[in-house]
């Protein structure tokens, strides 16, 4: 073999050579890539989730809800005792004029005159009687009862009833009271109760009822006791 032939034996051995570790480094690389990737999937693995905390968010401080101001009969209510001057039961009479009337010479109560607009009126038992809005003691209050039926007491004999309302006012002043009782008694008996000064506070209206034995002569007494009402 000539040397020319020598070197291109040992040039094609070092190509060949080549050859072969081509192959390996490009297998060496891949695994190696493989093995990176593997590597850094397993680490993801083994992270923790991400948690997703809730935010905290501020609570609403609640509009605080406004106190209705009273309105309406017997939402502002008289503290101190006062003089009546109109009385309305709803649904029975509205602002009936209210007389303050003087004990005649037997200490009995006055009453409404008997002709004209008196039979539509109240009469109230002044001081030395008790006023509404007192803290004790009736409020003495009457009113007419007529043969024909047109008085304000046939009225009430006809339609004033326990549970009713009774709406007193003055001057700037007003009270409320809740029929709670109506007895009917013997004109002859009478009723002490009725001129009680030192009971708990109510009104106490009378009207004549039973048989008219003549003018201004009745059998009967009907009597209502109201007591307060709160505001």
């Amino acid at each position: 073999m000539s040397e020319s032939d020598d070197a291109i034996a040992r040039a094609s051995s070092r190509t060949e050579q080549r050859l072969v570790y081509i192959p390996l480094a490009a297998a060496f690389v891949a695994a190696l890539i493989v093995s990176i990737v593997m590597v850094v999937v397993a680490l993801r693995q083994a992270e923790p989730a991400a948690v997703a905390r809730p935010v905290a968010s501020a609570s609403p401080t609640p509009a605080p809800t406004p106190t209705p101001s009273p309105t309406g009969p017997c939402a502002d209510q008289a503290t101190e005792p006062f003089e009546p001057t109109r009385i309305t039961i709803p649904g029975v009479v509205r602002n009936a004029r209210t007389l303050a009337l003087p004990r005649d010479g037997n200490n009995v109560p006055g009453v409404p005159p008997v002709s004209g607009p008196g039979k539509q009126q109240i009469a109230w038992d002044r001081p030395p009687g008790i006023k509404p809005g007192s803290p004790q003691g009736n409020v003495l209050l009457n009113t007419h009862t007529w043969p024909d039926g047109s008085a304000l007491g046939n009225k009430f004999l006809a339609e004033l009833d326990e549970g009713d309302m009774i709406i007193v006012r003055g001057k700037d002043a007003e009270a409320c009271y809740k029929v709670d009782e109506r007895i009917e008694v013997r004109e002859a008996d009478g009723y002490p109760p009725y001129y009680d000064r030192e009971g708990p506070p109510q009104l106490a209206m009378l009207v004549c009822s039973g048989k008219r034995l003549g003018p201004g002569e009745w059998t009967h007494r009907t009597i209502w006791f109201a007591s307060p009402v709160e505001s």
